[in-house]
């Protein structure tokens, strides 16, 4: 029988494109929405299902009502059966409870929608034997329960329905976002989950630097600044190594945000995807550039704790729109897993995928495929 369950954080995402590190708490929800941001989960999900669609038409979803899943089950042209009915504002709590209430019908396999805070929630459900599978749609995705992409979600949900997947434990890692606020990130394991495997379609734990990479660390920011051009406008991701060049460039960083560094300086401070914008279309006789690290372990570029370098802002840049840079070793350790994009627009992704120069010191540098995670999610 071709059923699964599906629960959507409908607010997951939303402090992404503001530059937030979280959406955790309705304050920082509606802050947020002043800042720009905009929830992604109800989309992200439907293009998942869509993907099942396309080769189950008539799987059964059981699912939660209204923007709890049953809008993005009917948006792929599914069915939704409801088993759950969440209150006027929902909370994780519902998520939780949305999947108890799925789980209880015997589903095998129960997708979510949401980041590592929404992973919580469904793993405190009584999971029993079901398998669960996260589709990316959060600021925080440092657990390895999430597939790379909704897409490649979509396909591993497939794969399963046909029983060619074997299955894998992962973690449920979160952070305190107060903690992400000021620059700490120091994940805690909450959960172990079963998860459909198979096919490059998961991604793994983000993974921590150790003490021996901070000099390579180092000498991969030196090669960036070498790089640098006085009169550009600079878009400094997150990430320790971006701490490092705006060290040696003699400015303060956001930490874990995006600042934006032209001629020695901090011209924009902590950015929303709404201030990049404006910043790069109001001055486009200036070079934009954006700089970013490798996500240890997972390979990412965008798309995972960056979103304010969003599609709309990397058509903004200049070429390339990219400058990628880390250490050797973080190359090494992908085992030739290719690098990663999902801003959300396959054509923009599409455009970024190829091969990409990494930055790995002074005058040194590799250049290693990136592909959009949509490509590692086809059948």
């Amino acid at each position: 029988m071709t059923t699964f369950g599906l629960v959507v954080n409908p607010v997951a995402g939303v402090g992404g494109a503001a530059g937030l590190k979280g959406s955790d708490g309705r304050g920082v929800q509606s802050f947020a929405r002043r800042r720009g941001g905009h929830e992604r989960a109800s989309e992200r999900a439907q293009i998942a299902l869509s993907v099942i669609a396309s080769t189950y038409p008539g799987a059964t979803v059981l699912t939660a009502a209204g923007v709890m899943g049953e809008e993005a089950v009917r948006g792929a042209g599914l069915e939704p059966v409801v088993v759950y009915r969440p209150g006027r504002e929902t909370s994780g709590e519902d998520s939780t409870a949305a999947a108890n209430a799925i789980v209880a019908q015997g589903v095998g396999l129960l997708l979510f929608a949401g980041g590592d805070g929404t992973a919580r929630d469904v793993s405190a459900a009584m999971l029993d034997e079901s398998l669960v599978l996260g589709i990316p749609a959060g600021v925080k995705m440092y657990s390895s329960c999430f597939a790379v992409s909704p897409a490649a979600a979509g396909a591993a949900v497939v794969q399963w329905l046909k029983g060619s997947t074997s299955t894998l434990e992962a973690e449920v890692l979160d952070v305190d976002e107060t903690q992400v606020r000021s620059g700490r990130v120091d994940p805690r394991l909450y959960a172990l989950v079963s998860i459909p495997h198979g096919g490059g379609r998961t991604q793994a734990r983000k993974s921590a630097a150790p003490d021996t990479e901070r000099m390579a660390v180092r000498n991969a920011a030196v090669g960036v600044v070498e790089r640098m051009d006085p009169q550009g406008n600079y878009l400094l991701g997150p990430g320790g190594t971006m701490a490092k060049v705006a060290e040696l460039l003699g400015v303060a960083c956001t930490p874990l945000g995006v600042d934006v560094v032209r001629d020695g300086r901090v011209v924009l401070e902590d950015a929303s995807e709404r201030e990049l914008i404006e910043l790069l279309q109001s001055d486009r006789e200036t070079s934009g550039h954006a700089i970013v690290s490798v996500i240890g372990g997972q390979g990412f570029l965008l798309g995972r704790g960056n979103q304010q370098l969003s599609a709309e802002v990397v058509k903004l840049l200049g070429s390339p729109p990219l400058i990628a840079v880390a250490t050797e070793q973080k190359l090494i350790e992908l085992r030739g897993r290719p690098l990663l994009v999902d801003t959300g627009d396959l054509n923009v992704d599409a455009r970024l995928s190829g091969f990409v120069e990494v930055v790995t010191g002074p005058r040194a540098s590799s250049f290693y495929p990136v592909k959009a995670p949509e490509l590692e999610g086809k059948l």
